[in-house]
């Protein structure tokens, strides 16, 4: 299966996102992952969906918003006017899932669910097919830099399962950690995403992507 990289701007310098979204498109990156937190799902804040729009000018990458906040239907109609590509949110926030899954269809986007590590992999099955892609969260959500949990490329094996299962060719991304050591255990158990942070952001943006891809 083909890998795509999508790297995590949490890890980029903020002060110059713009110019770090174009050296990533040059570097070969596939998506550009947007973390935005709201201090109340998780305990810390990023950036709304103005970052978004400006930052849509700079880079034709699709953008590949993830919505660490309490009630994402409030807020995907912005990040979509704003430019988001693909919209994934958390399958533990406060909306209906159903309906948000319908919400972000509806707009024209693709749609994503998100695992936090203690989430059992069956609690996105209901809503499978209906998805464009399901994240594994490998650390727990909040913050970057966090050491990546093996334990959960078990829920990733389940979840491909039951995708092939269904003949779906659901993406299965996985955020949290990854590094050319660990890319490999998450797609060996069927990821096909990598969102990568730190291992992007903090050494050269080419090899580094040109080392994830190497596992497809």
């Amino acid at each position: 299966m083909m890998i795509k990289v999508s790297p995590s701007i949490l890890a980029s310098d903020f002060s110059k996102l713009g110019e770090e979204a174009v050296l990533c498109e040059k570097a070969g990156a596939d998506m550009l992952h947007i973390d935005v937190m709201d201090g109340h799902f998780v305990p810390n804040i990023t950036l709304g969906a103005p970052v978004v729009s400006s930052l849509r000018k700079c880079t034709s990458l699709i953008f590949d918003v993830h919505l660490m906040i309490s009630e994402p239907m409030k807020y995907i109609p912005d990040f979509v006017k704003a430019g988001a590509d693909i919209i994934t949110f958390h399958i533990e926030a406060d909306d209906d899932t159903k309906k948000t899954v319908e919400l972000i269809k509806s707009l024209g986007v693709k749609a994503g669910i998100s695992l936090k590590p203690a989430t059992p992999a069956e609690a996105v099955f209901p809503f499978l097919d209906k998805l464009d892609m399901v994240l594994v969260m490998t650390v727990e959500p909040g913050f970057g830099g966090q050491s990546f949990m093996e334990d959960q490329t078990e829920k990733i094996r389940i979840i491909r399962e039951e995708c092939n299962k269904r003949g779906l060719f659901t993406d299965i991304q996985v955020d949290g950690g990854i590094t050319d050591k660990t890319a490999p255990l998450v797609v060996t158990a069927g990821a096909n995403v990598l969102v990568a942070g730190s291992y992007v952001f903090k050494s050269d943006k080419k090899a580094a992507i040109d080392s994830l891809k190497r596992l497809s």
